[in-house]
């Protein structure tokens, strides 16, 4: 989805009807910003950082047996 913005005097955006659907935001939500490769991202805070980290690069996990990882770590803090 793309839709275009023009800076106002005060330098705000007004962020379209149809954007603000999609993404479920509204007034009083906060947005991060950053810059890539000389293009501003802009999208929602995630309102739960810990339903927005569930999950997280579980393929790095696939076939891991994570109990067992955990406690050869563990054995390898004790001196």
């Amino acid at each position: 989805m793309e839709a275009g913005a023009k800076l106002s005097s005060k330098c705000q955006v007004v962020i379209p009807k149809n954007i603000r659907e999609a993404l479920d935001i509204g007034p009083g939500d906060e947005l991060l910003m950053e810059v890539k490769e000389g293009s501003l991202i802009i999208y929602p805070k995630p309102k739960s950082y810990t339903d927005y980290m569930m999950g997280l690069h579980k393929d790095v996990w696939a076939g891991v047996d994570t109990d067992t990882y955990l406690d050869e770590e563990r054995k390898s803090w004790k001196r």
